[in-house]
């Protein structure tokens, strides 16, 4: 039996291939297309037709929630190489679309005046050619009347250059070019046209016939005697089905293109089909940064000199002043930082201090017990003055811990306990204090007259 699989230099060379691939995917530009804001059903779905203009450059499943801000969206493109934001939104007199460049701007903002979406556009064709091949490669991008009108016209121009991977007219294949955009500039109304197409390539100089022969669909020929009347004559075929080819779309290929009859050197017919959406934008404004920043050219509000120079020297004292602040809490976090470690050091030598004077200093003040401790334990030594007997360990419990010295010679002295009414007899337990006035130690000796209470 052979060897199973692929060898090992067949196994390299993929992997090899697989990484130049991927490479070449990261360094084309990327995109987000979502709405902001209370956009309406119409908006969010020019947004959903917007993305399969873009496509497959783009995050088709894209969903962006109300509580996510623009912060947000900016930091997950980072890690995910998104280079454009393509952002729709809607007030109550118009719609806006923003075109902007991460990470560091500028910005774009047009105003859409016109807009039609897919559905409309197609449902308005005798014929459409619309399929899923097609959006499997980003489309052409045409710019037209994008003239020396001023520098706002050829940074629109380079931002929507920017906004599609670069094509090498020497290597490109032209079976992945399925698709056209096209963007229309008219100085006389500062408007952009924007309109997206489907690609179709036929062969000219055939007969009408012919032509219906070389489609998918195949004629019906069952009125003709032979198949020479359809190719002689095209009878058979209404007029509308022949295509007007001319001048302006016909052209001699440079390589072979999937389609039949569709051959390198010969005349073939480039047929554009709408397929949509449609916008007529208008540019409003262009900011320096990410949706904020200097507003480097504006449609309707024209400044002076003077009056550039003020906003610029107001907002230079704002990063001043902006800038001091972090200085002065940056010298605040230090001192506080500072000083807390200072008490930490003494905190740490008064320990070590308070273990030496515990250790070894005989002549040291008893700090002596606490307020609680000390009170319980004159209880229970009036307890024992009164009663005679010891208090029991419940009785005083804070007490009991803190045992008497015993007698020199280590023998404890044994309690004389006072004699009840009868052997084993219970105990009668003491009175609390204030029921009775308990009887002082030499009132009780005599058995007469009551203590006075401690403290009166």
């Amino acid at each position: 039996m052979g060897q199973s699989g692929k060898s090992r230099h067949q196994k390299r060379a993929r992997a090899q291939a697989q990484q130049r691939n991927l490479e070449a995917y990261a360094a084309q530009p990327h995109s987000f297309v979502f709405t902001r804001g209370r956009a309406g059903r119409g908006v969010r779905q020019l947004s959903l037709d917007l993305r399969r203009v873009v496509e497959p450059l783009t995050a088709s499943r894209l969903q962006v929630r109300k509580k996510n801000s623009l912060k947000d969206c900016v930091a997950v493109a980072g890690p995910l190489g998104v280079t454009h934001f393509l952002i729709l939104s809607k007030t109550d007199t118009s719609v806006y679309f923003k075109l902007m460049r991460l990470p560091g701007g500028p910005t774009l903002t047009f105003q859409v005046n016109k807009y039609t979406l897919v559905r409309d556009v197609v449902s308005s064709l005798r014929r459409h050619r619309m399929h899923e091949q097609q959006f499997a490669h980003p489309p052409l991008l045409v710019l037209n009347s994008f003239g020396p009108h001023g520098m706002h016209v050829k940074l629109m121009a380079t931002m929507f250059q920017n906004l599609f991977p670069s094509i090498n007219v020497h290597k490109v294949n032209l079976n992945t070019i399925k698709r056209c955009l096209l963007i229309n500039y008219n100085p006389d109304s500062q408007e952009l046209d924007f309109r997206h197409y489907s690609i179709k390539v036929v062969p000219v100089g055939a007969s009408r016939g012919m032509k219906k022969l070389l489609q998918e669909k195949f004629p019906n020929m069952s009125r003709l005697q032979d198949i020479s009347e359809l190719l002689a004559t095209g009878a058979g075929l209404s007029e509308s089905e022949a295509e007007p080819d001319g001048e302006h779309n016909v052209t001699e290929l440079p390589q072979a293109i999937a389609g039949r009859g569709n051959m390198r050197a010969q005349q073939s017919a480039v047929r554009l089909t709408e397929i949509g959406p449609r916008m007529t934008l208008q540019l409003i404004k262009i900011q320096e940064g990410v949706g904020a920043g200097n507003v480097l050219f504006h449609s309707f509000v024209h400044k002076t000199e003077e009056e550039l120079q003020a906003i610029l020297a107001a907002k230079e004292e704002k990063l001043r002043l902006k800038a001091q602040r972090r200085e002065k809490q940056a010298e605040d976090v230090l001192r506080k930082r500072e000083r807390r470690e200072a008490d930490k050091k003494k905190s740490l030598a008064g320990m070590k201090r308070a273990r030496l004077g515990a250790g070894g200093d005989s002549d040291a003040e008893d700090p002596g017990a606490p307020p609680e401790e000390a009170e319980e334990e004159d209880e229970a030594e009036y307890f024992r003055q009164a009663v005679g007997e010891e208090p029991d360990e419940d009785m005083f419990p804070t007490a009991a811990k803190r045992r008497r010295p015993g007698p020199p010679g280590g023998k404890r002295q044994r309690q004389h306990r006072r004699p009840g009414p009868g052997r084993g007899a219970a105990r009668r337990p003491p009175e609390p204090r204030g029921a009775r006035a308990r009887p002082g130690p030499k009132a009780a000796g005599r058995g007469g007259s009551r203590a006075p209470r401690r403290g009166s």
